[in-house]
């Protein structure tokens, strides 16, 4: 059975809101800070601080990913710097383009009705919580730094607004990875880029690794026997995996 991309499952808990002092500071730092606010280092430290605060004893905990997801929502309602026409002309990547033009159909859309998709492409976009690559429902809104990098406001599969994310278009955003038949095993190659899905007990992802050693077997009933041994980016270990566990990019497809 083809294993498709899952969206992540994750366990959110219940919070009850930040205190008017902690959101007057919050906005006093994406005014200072505008560029960093979003970054998971940044908004660790912004929570650890709320934590501290004699303000916040007896209430809920503050998680760093709530601390973000308010930098975030903030800064769609405020964008940084204006979407215009020929900052669009500047990106020529069919991929940048996509997602752009998704982007505007979704910001000019009234609430509720639905826009007809201009390209068949499928997304997929990593997250910057945890690192790992989810595929894209939709692109809710775009906008540029000041530095000129392009980013676009996603919405992942099977997850509601409170988890949408700022990603950098050139970056975080591609088309999205695919499954090989078992019989396709021959087109993986070692150096090529892949992700291998983990499975755990409260969120399944995809992680971004190379292929390093392919150990040839043969096929049976089950279907493609093949181990490969990958070794993931964000921390160099290695783990042997079948083929079942892997999504390559569509490039690979293509190969005899």
């Amino acid at each position: 059975m083809e294993l498709e991309l899952r969206p992540r499952k994750r366990q959110i808990g219940s919070f009850s809101g930040f205190s008017q002092a902690e959101i007057e500071k919050m906005e006093n730092l994406v005014t200072e800070s505008s560029e960093q606010v979003c970054d998971p280092e940044f908004c660790k430290k912004v929570a650890k601080t709320f934590m501290r605060s004699q303000g916040r004893a007896g209430k809920p905990i503050v998680k760093w990913t709530e601390v973000q997801t308010w930098f975030q929502n903030k800064l769609q309602c405020c964008p940084l710097k204006d979407n215009s026409a020929e900052a669009n002309q500047k990106l020529p990547d069919v991929t940048e383009r996509c997602a752009l033009d998704k982007a505007n159909e979704s910001s000019h859309t009234a609430e509720g009705q639905k826009v007809p998709a201009q390209s068949e492409l499928e997304f997929e976009a990593r997250s910057s919580r945890d690192g790992a690559w989810y595929d894209v429902d939709s692109f809710i809104s775009h906008r540029f730094l000041n530095s000129g990098e392009p980013e676009v406001l996603v919405r992942f599969v099977s997850l509601g607004s409170e988890e949408d994310e700022w990603v950098n278009i050139r970056k975080a955003v591609r088309e999205r990875s695919v499954t090989l038949e078992h019989s396709e095993c021959n087109k993986v190659k070692v150096g090529d880029l892949v992700l291998c899905f983990q499975e755990g007990k409260n969120q399944s992802k995809y992680l971004e690794a190379h292929v390093v050693e392919i150990q040839k077997r043969l096929h049976d009933i089950r279907g493609c026997r093949c181990l490969f041994v990958i070794r993931y980016g964000r921390d160099d270990t290695e783990e042997t995996v079948r083929l079942r566990r892997l999504c390559v990019r569509p490039s690979i497809l293509g190969r005899p």
